[in-house]
């Protein structure tokens, strides 16, 4: 059979295969292994900068790298597989978006997940690496200066897509970036909201 008539069904098989990676619940895994329901503490969310203010920095970036690789290797194998695929950057755009929202709404809990960042942050690091690269020095720098990550994360998420644009990305990853830039935002409107009245948390 031609791989142009099997190739539909490849792709929505890895792009469920993301979803279902993206539906790993780290956060709530590593702190109930310390007897901690993460949904009750902090903010109540299931990320790694719950994680990292409930229950210390380093268990939060073992979330944030777990929460990450669950974006990044989805990516990298549809990459693999469909390499010689015309449509290789909408498929693995595709995938992505899948593993992204994975994260926001997992089986695995209800469909009531994190806010993308890390998973977002993981996709990316496949996709288009020079700018993510960049995106992640904004992040730095802005959460060096104010120490609250819903900053540094609404700023590098707003710079991505720009970065993109500027270094020619493909297409797909663009529509990818905005797209997820707009969800991000979206998922923060409550950190934007404390933002305003100066009540967010530092971490």
């Amino acid at each position: 059979m031609p791989l142009a008539t099997i190739e539909p069904d490849f792709a929505v098989v890895a792009a469920l295969l993301a979803y279902l990676s993206g539906s790993i619940p780290f956060g709530p895994i590593v702190a109930r292994a310390r007897g901690v329901d993460l949904t009750k503490v902090g903010s109540g969310n299931i990320g790694a900068t719950n994680v990292a203010r409930t229950l210390g920095k380093k268990l939060g970036a073992l979330v944030l790298l777990g929460d990450a690789l669950k974006g990044t290797l989805p990516v990298l194998a549809a990459r693999a597989v469909f390499a010689d695929s015309s449509w290789l950057h909408w498929i693995t755009a595709a995938v992505a978006a899948a593993a992204f929202l994975g994260h926001l709404y997992p089986i695995t809990l209800g469909f009531k997940g994190g806010k993308g960042v890390a998973t977002g942050l993981g996709v990316f690091i496949a996709l288009a690496p020079v700018p993510t690269l960049i995106a992640g020095g904004v992040f730095v720098v802005i959460y060096l200066v104010f120490r609250i990550a819903s900053v540094g994360s609404l700023v590098a998420t707003t710079v991505m897509p720009f970065a993109m644009w500027a270094l020619g990305a493909p297409r797909p990853t663009m529509v990818l970036a905005v797209l997820l830039w707009a969800i991000i935002v979206y998922k923060h409107r409550g950190n934007i909201a404390r933002l305003r009245r100066r009540e967010e948390t530092k971490v």
